[in-house]
């Protein structure tokens, strides 16, 4: 499988629509390049991508 890069609110929408509404339109914009690819993402490895996006927002947020 090839890698793929897709936007975080494609992940959100497709594995944890729940999470949406906590998370910033900057946030939703990311992209996120997944290594194998969309299909083969599993529930859990898009909750650990989001949380690592909110703690790199963050971290970013900080530096400023």
């Amino acid at each position: 499988m090839d890698m793929e890069t897709v936007k975080l609110s494609l992940i959100v929408e497709r594995l944890a629509p729940e999470l949406g509404p906590f998370l910033t339109s900057r946030e939703m914009d990311l992209n996120i390049v997944l290594r194998d690819g969309l299909e083969v993402l599993e529930p859990a490895d898009a909750m650990e991508i989001v949380q690592h996006s909110i703690c790199n927002g963050q971290k970013q947020a900080l530096l400023q």
